[in-house]
């Protein structure tokens, strides 16, 4: 495999170039498309995945080589495998399959809003600078006062899904900002704390996109970027965001300025979702499967290189997200998402939906809890994991290899959780002050 050095924060052990795409060589899929190279085809799966996953076409392809989760020696050490995989999909893939593109958008988010909505996205690129939440909700009230709010209010009906998705970003933002995300909309309550008009207008983004808990990290990371440069081809959305330095759409810093802790940390969740892809795939190749099955337990130690490869990403990106620049107003961002339980990256809750990680240990209303931020079908997808995956999750119970396997795996998801728990810990430490720096 040719592995170039790219301009993201990714490790050389997850490096993807464009140019591998279209080298690699490949060898036909068998099975269903979370299948893979030395691994038998997957039982089609039903529920909510299988009404989303296409079957398999004899055109299909799954890169070969000699390293990586879904090549060679299943004991072997790997890198995750060339992004050829994820440019073959079928044309026909729904745009939500997690074995497509995971749970990132099925096209780059929108860049520019147009019309009476750049009223919006501007009040966003500012609200997310000021120095506090005073400021924060002065900004809404002036817009309130300017009839801007309703008069979007009136618009979001003719919304496409896709600008209605990025409005939900740019209000995310506004509330998040304003120290308003544990509030629910449509609740009398909120009418006491926050303004009306703007509590209107998040009742009804909420509505057109059919998801009421939407200001948390999935939204504000996996609709919150662009390739820095256009690519020059079509290419799928999670090798695009493998592949190319990503910026933000609505910064947390002033434009000029070095990138904050915070978004930082928003484009290291939208790597992360865009390198687990393979870990959607290899959900759905354990997802039915039998413990005793000979290819569970290969399946399994792919799933430990991967979530270990998820580390290391996330350690790379840890050095530069600490010598960020951070304000009081973002670290108290940070604070309200983690207080609402919404800092949970998709990818981990698929990873704990396979291994049962975190629903066993905080229970399952614990678990309901941290799904509530996504949208409907990838909460559907995640609950027939819970059930298709139950099988292979007896092996926690049992002795012998593949039980081994099986722990090793559960403890790679709990190494990754941790560092990732690190990542949002150093994003929301104070910035060190000068004396601080000097001892």
């Amino acid at each position: 495999m040719t592995t170039t050095t790219t301009t993201t924060t990714t490790t050389p052990a997850m490096a993807v170039t464009s140019a591998t795409a279209s080298t690699t060589p490949s060898a036909t899929v068998t099975g269903s498309t979370g299948g893979a190279a030395g691994v038998p085809a997957a039982r089609p799966a039903t529920g909510p995945a299988a009404a989303a996953a296409p079957a398999t076409t004899p055109g299909s392809r799954i890169p070969t080589g000699a390293s990586g989760p879904y090549a060679g020696s299943a004991s072997g050490p790997g890198i995750l495998p060339s992004a050829s995989a994820a440019s073959a999909e079928p044309a026909t893939a729904s745009p939500h399959d997690p074995c497509a593109h995971g749970f990132l958008p099925e096209r780059p988010p929108v860049r520019s809003m147009i019309g009476t909505w750049t009223r919006l996205d501007a009040m966003a690129r500012a609200a997310a600078i000021v120095p506090d939440r005073e400021a924060a909700v002065a900004l809404v009230e002036r817009a309130h006062r300017a009839d801007e709010l309703s008069a979007l209010r009136q618009r979001v009906s003719r919304l496409s899904l896709r600008n209605a998705e990025a409005a939900a970003m740019r209000i995310a933002v506004i509330a998040v900002s304003c120290g308003w995300c544990g509030l629910d909309p449509q609740a009398p309550a909120a009418r006491e704390v926050a303004d009306g008009a703007f509590l209107d207008l998040w009742a009804a983004i909420a509505h057109r996109i059919d998801h009421d808990q939407f200001v948390a990290l999935p939204t504000l990371a996996l609709h919150n970027w662009v390739p820095e440069r256009k690519p020059r081809r079509h290419i799928p959305i999670d090798q695009l965001a493998r592949t190319e330095v990503l910026v933000p759409i609505v910064r947390w810093a002033p434009e000029g300025q070095p990138l904050s802790r915070l978004d930082r940390l928003m484009l290291a969740a939208t790597r992360l979702e865009a390198h687990g892809i393979w870990l959607f795939r290899l959900a759905e190749t354990l997802a039915g499967r039998s413990p005793d099955d000979s290819s569970t337990p290969t399946a399994l130690r792919r799933l430990v290189r991967v979530q270990h490869a998820l580390r290391a990403q996330l350690l790379a990106e840890a050095a530069e997200l600490t010598a960020a620049p951070a304000t009081p107003q973002q670290r108290a961002v940070l604070g309200a998402l983690a207080e609402q339980g919404a800092l949970e990256p998709p990818v981990l809750q698929a990873a704990e939906a396979v291994l049962g990680i975190g629903g066993r240990r905080m229970g399952e209303g614990r678990r309901q809890m941290m799904r509530r931020h996504l949208p409907a079908q990838h909460r559907a997808w995640l609950s027939a994991m819970d059930r298709h995956c139950a099988p292979v999750r007896t092996l926690a119970h049992r002795g012998g290899p593949d039980a081994a396997v099986y722990r090793e795996a559960q403890e790679s998801l709990i190494a990754l959780r941790r560092t990732y728990t690190a990542l949002v810990q150093a994003a929301a430490r104070p910035t060190a002050g000068p004396l601080t720096a000097a001892a």
